[in-house]
């Protein structure tokens, strides 16, 4: 019988928001049992948002490669935004060429054009949303002005009142009973704990006592941890645990924005409410709050049991892992994720990133090499008069004192490095300036050399 692989990807859940990370006024039985049955990660990197997190876990590759340096289209008719270039191949087709029935129910993101929505990317099956949120029982993105975004492949939907992780949880149960013969690949990205912070009725007054934003967000956190328990349980049921692949990850670190409708209506995450425990930063940040996030991977007999490693992997590596998992070949394209079952089988295992890590979103970007992280652009800044920031990992504090000014030799090296990352990856790509003063294009094109 085939292997089967499941991914859990939650939206915007902060590093150490989980019991099995160490908070303790957080609830979630079901991240803490995976955790028990297989290994949890310290040191796992995604991006600091949707897009790009989203591009990176399913082609292996850093998101530049592949068009997605800026928000990607949340709507067909949205010219102005982005779509994921339509060459880059993912876990899915690489997967579904081999036989494999792949599915996606949850949140996309990368393009909402025509041939850059999941099902031209290898899934069989797509039920969800093509755009960054919605209001969980209306299927409307709030954002400027709200649009329905609910579909079954290309069909647009419409089922007003129905709580959407219910439904994406409720297609993956279904997805699992009809497919119990076949090696299947379930991608679930659900779209919480993301804003607006609609959890489970039954855990809201569990959580009134804690302060503010905190109380909002850890009913949805709960919410999120019963769904990801639900479809476990189902796959025990179907006695698929023992042939099956889990891994589980955050997308970014937790949000801390505040946002209103036209009529002042708070949806937002009320300028916070997650945790990134002893680091600096979150959502839409390259400190660390923003890009370290909970990972688990867990197979009986196959992963270890109740394990921790330290070493760095980032999202990047599913896919190569995956293909060694499965005795697939990998795609004929340049990968930047590593093969990381040594590091799973053994704590002894050395990273191959070799603790240096690149980042970009419009025009901010990082380098961390070792312990220093080299940061510029408006996102990351300690205060508005500097423009490059040089913070180290292990200062007291981590990521708050800027040592550029007394170590100007370790900035140069890092511009250069940073400099030949941008080259590689952007030369896979032709970019045009745009009306908003970004970089990008829209996918349509022959991918060219600049």
């Amino acid at each position: 019988m085939k292997k089967n692989i499941v991914i859990f990807y939650t939206d915007d859940q902060g590093t150490v928001d989980a019991g099995c990370y160490g908070s303790d006024d957080l609830k979630t039985p079901a991240l803490d049992k995976l955790a028990k049955e297989g290994v949890r990660f310290t040191q796992a990197y995604a991006h600091s948002v949707c897009c790009p997190s989203r591009a990176a876990l399913l082609t292996g590759r850093y998101p530049q490669r592949g068009g997605v340096n800026h928000w990607m289209s949340n709507r067909a008719d949205f010219d102005h935004q982005g779509n994921m270039y339509k060459d880059e191949i993912t876990i899915a087709q690489v997967l579904k060429n081999k036989g494999y029935k792949t599915a996606m129910f949850g949140k996309w993101h990368l393009g909402a054009k025509e041939g850059h929505r999941p099902n031209d990317f290898g899934f069989d099956e797509f039920f969800g949303i093509r755009c960054g949120f919605i209001e969980n029982y209306e299927h409307k993105f709030m954002h400027d002005v709200p649009f329905h975004d609910l579909y079954e492949n290309e069909e647009e939907i419409f089922r007003d009142g129905e709580y959407f992780p219910d439904m994406v949880t409720d297609r993956a149960k279904k997805f699992l009973e009809e497919n119990t013969e076949n090696g299947f690949f379930l991608y679930l990205p659900y779209n919480l704990p993301h804003f607006p912070y609609q959890a489970d009725m039954k855990y809201v007054d569990e959580y009134n006592h804690l302060p503010m934003p905190r109380s909002k967000y850890a009913p949805v956190v709960a919410t999120i941890d019963d769904r990801i328990g639900q479809v476990m349980d189902k796959i025990d049921e179907l006695g698929l645990r023992e042939d099956t692949l889990i891994i589980y990850m955050s997308d970014n670190g937790h949000d801390a924005s505040w946002f209103e409708d036209k009529e002042g209506r708070q949806y937002g995450p009320w300028g916070g409410g997650g945790s990134a425990g002893e680091w600096t930063g979150y959502k839409m940040t390259f400190y660390e709050g923003g890009i370290r996030v909970p990972c688990i991977m867990s197979m009986p007999g196959v992963v270890p049991k109740g394990e921790v490693r330290d070493q760095l992997i980032t999202n990047m590596d599913f896919m190569p892992t995956i293909c060694n998992f499965l005795e697939i070949p990998l795609p004929q394209v340049k990968l930047d994720g590593y093969d990381i079952w040594d590091i799973i089988k053994s704590d002894d295992a050395i990273s191959r990133y070799d603790n240096k890590l690149y980042y970009q979103f419009e025009k901010n970007w990082m380098v961390r090499d070792g312990d220093w992280k080299l940061l510029s652009g408006n996102w990351n800044k300690l205060s508005a008069s500097k423009e490059i920031e040089l913070v180290n990992l292990n200062d007291e504090k981590p990521e708050t004192i800027n040592h550029a000014k007394e170590h100007p030799e370790i900035v140069d090296k890092m511009l250069k490095m940073h400099r030949d990352w941008y080259y590689d990856v952007f030369n896979d790509s032709c970019y045009y300036t745009s009306k908003r003063g970004l970089d990008y294009r829209n996918g349509d094109n022959d991918r060219q050399k600049i």
